[in-house]
């Protein structure tokens, strides 16, 4: 009885915490919201830092640069060209009205599974002065002046012909010549980024670097998942702050900067600036929590008549996938966070992808890592299994000693004691295997939920993304479901002969109960990724596997 009390409990809080993500994640997956939001207006821009305090020892003057008015930011944007860079993995479209990026596009991914989805765009707002890598000295990003930077390329191809370089030049009235020279390369996420400020006034100017982006929410009003909004790794730690916590107030990190992103499930947009030390960042948002901007500063400097001064940055605009960030370096792959689990699901994901190497299908990858999963879990289920058995044996012995001190809980736990070990049983025995399995359960689930390499990932038959719910499409809508979820039902109809092969309690209360979970798990499963269904499949299968020796076992020795 107290075995089964235990793993009641148990299951009972795995279902709280499984239905919790389960009812408040967003209807919608990631790529259908990307596509919707990126139709939708773009909010007024949330406030800059104002200029950090000059150096020490510079010349207090500040850079005094005329209010940018509608007037002339439309004449900048008629005398503006865009400039389209091709590498072998991104379209880059960068607008002369500026510099900042007006379309980033990924070529080996696409918005949706069909093979005619158009690719993933990055980029979610249009107004110049918010483009993302919009730079600005000793003003305000919001306030300052849109510069026409004419390019010295129409348009850039890289063709696997090595670096291709992009130079923007532009005036301000303030006197200040802005120069900004990007590398590309063919095979490599990051672009290199140098802006030269060059003062060719007659006196000193005094300003700090602002380096901006601008990014939309691919969220509904409901929670999601997983972490979306803005990060940074500030003193080697991960920091990420929740939109909704930047519709409160304006967030500002200080300290040894890596980088600073805005990420979503798996894409990133990030600026790794060349000095992390002395910078500043400031994280914002709107009061509907739909975008989040980001401004990365660092110290302000006089720079001399005729003089000028150098800002260096990384730009990595990319999957948040792990090996491509850890070859980018800067410790990028810490993005990569699956927060509480974060132990056991790295290892689970490398292991993932080390099986795809041989296996060439990542559903083929999942089954392995249930077996070896399982493998590793067997020797205590198996421990776990018996005591159940032997439980279910002493059942009538156990109810004569309820019966005979039902009046003396204490001399009946005593009893009780003795009669677990004469039959040397663990009264939790049979509760561990699966108190152990919940951690890896909840790893795994995080590693399908937000692993790129899983995305869009075919298995065989009609499970052509592993990332997406199980539906065979049979030629007509059905309500909710779109589809019949073939392999959810399957895991519930093992779950159910699991159940019925497991030894039981005589109250036929928590028998009905156990029986009932099936119907509670599949329900809860409908909208899970299908990787994460064939993983608890196979494990219902191999442990009807195991309970079935057991039952022989027992039956022999009998």
């Amino acid at each position: 009885m107290e075995t089964k009390r235990a793993l009641i409990a148990i299951i009972i809080s795995m279902i709280i915490l499984i239905a919790y993500q389960y009812f408040v994640m967003p209807k919608l997956s990631p790529e259908q919201q990307q596509a919707q939001e990126t139709t939708q207006t773009t909010p007024t821009a949330a406030p800059a830092p104002s200029a950090a305090p000059p150096a020490a020892g510079a010349t207090p003057v500040a850079a005094a640069e005329p209010a940018a008015t509608a007037a002339d930011t439309a004449a900048t944007l008629a005398a503006s060209h865009d400039i389209t860079v091709d590498t072998g993995l991104y379209r880059a479209v960068f607008s002369e009205a500026g510099g900042g990026l007006r379309s980033f596009t990924l070529k080996k991914y696409r918005q949706e599974l069909a093979a005619d989805s158009p690719p993933v765009e990055l980029i979610t707002t249009k107004q110049p002065a918010r483009l993302p890598l919009f730079f600005s000295w000793g003003v305000k990003p919001e306030e300052a002046r849109v510069p026409l930077l004419v390019a010295d390329h129409t348009a850039l191809t890289t063709n696997g012909q090595g670096d291709k370089v992009l130079t923007m030049q532009g005036a301000l009235p303030s006197g200040l010549v802005i120069t900004r020279t990007l590398t590309f390369s063919d095979q490599d996420y990051r672009i290199r980024l140098a802006i030269d400020v060059h003062n060719t006034s007659d006196h000193p100017l005094t300003g700090a670097p602002y380096l901006s982006m601008v990014n939309r929410q691919p969220t509904t009003p409901h929670s999601s998942r997983v972490f979306t909004g803005g990060a940074a790794l500030v003193d080697g730690s991960l920091t990420e702050v929740k939109s909704k916590d930047l519709a409160e107030a304006p967030k500002t990190l200080t300290g040894s900067i890596s980088w600073a992103a805005f990420e979503t499930t798996y894409f990133m947009t990030g600026v790794i600036p060349a000095s992390p030390a002395g910078a500043t960042l400031l994280l914002s948002g709107d009061k509907a929590e739909t975008e989040v901007t980001t401004v990365l500063s660092q110290t302000a400097t006089a720079i001399q008549p005729q003089a000028h001064q150098r800002y260096e940055y990384t730009v990595f605009f990319g999957p948040k996938q792990l090996a491509t960030l850890k070859a980018a370096d800067h410790d990028l792959a810490k993005i990569v966070n699956f927060g509480w689990f974060d132990i056991m699901a790295k290892p689970t994901l490398y292991l993932l992808n080390f099986l795809d190497r041989y296996v060439h299908n990542y559903g083929w990858a999942i089954i392995l890592v249930t077996i070896i999963i399982k493998l590793l879990f067997w020797p205590i289920s198996h421990k776990g299994m018996k005591s159940m058995k032997t439980m279910q044996k002493i059942q009538p012995k156990m109810a004569k000693l309820r019966e005979k001190y039902k009046d003396d809980q204490q001399r009946l736990n005593q009893e009780m004691m003795k009669l677990y070990q004469t039959y040397k049983i663990n009264p939790l025995g049979g509760c561990l295997p699966m108190l152990l399995q919940i951690p890896v359960f909840f790893a795994l689930y995080k590693v399908l939920l937000q692993t790129i390499e899983l995305r869009h990932a075919p298995f065989m038959l009609w499970i052509t993304d592993l990332s997406a719910p199980d539906r065979l499409m049979i030629g007509f809508h059905i309500p909710y479901l779109g589809g019949i979820p073939v392999l959810t039902l399957l895991m519930g109809a093992s779950m159910f002969l699991q159940q019925k092969m497991t030894p039981t309690s005589a109250d036929p209360t928590q028998a009905k109960m156990m029986l009932f979970l099936p119907v509670v798990f599949t329900f809860m499963f409908l909208n899970f990724a299908s990787g994460l269904v064939l993983y608890w499949f196979l494990n219902n299968l191999l442990s009807i596997l195991q309970q079935y020796i057991i039952n022989r076992q027992t039956a022999a020795e009998a």
